[in-house]
């Protein structure tokens, strides 16, 4: 028997401009939400479905240290340069993790800062 990866969770200061953003470009639905403080977003099927569940829950204080955790992203239905014209048009910018300008893939940020990438393959949609 093996484990599935039911949900990530992310702590941020405005989880509900987190939900907006992530649900937008993934995609994704408010799945459960409690106030301003707890999002849960995921695919329509919910949570244990076809995608873990994202929680984003606000956290005053950012926590020490930098994130080791971040979320690769392919596209489903358009080329990578098409995708990241739309991903920079929902808010997210580029960050500089000191990539050579050779990679196959684009590191960007979300509204807060957390770094997730567009990789170049292009994956089936669910």
């Amino acid at each position: 028997m093996a484990c599935r990866i039911g949900e990530l969770v992310l702590g941020c200061h405005d989880p509900e401009v987190l939900a907006r953003f992530w649900c937008e470009v993934l995609d994704f639905v408010v799945l459960d939400r409690e106030g301003n403080e707890y999002f849960e977003i995921g695919a329509r099927d919910g949570f244990g479905g076809s995608q873990p569940t994202i929680i984003l829950s606000r956290r005053d204080e950012p926590e020490p240290g930098k994130s080791r955790l971040h979320i690769d992203l392919n596209a489903t239905d358009r080329d990578q340069d098409a995708e990241l014209e739309r991903l920079l048009k929902l808010g997210a910018r580029p960050a500089d993790i000191g990539q050579t300008g050779e990679e196959q893939w684009h590191v960007l940020a979300d509204p807060e800062g957390n770094e997730f990438c567009l990789l170049k393959a292009r994956i089936r949609p669910l």
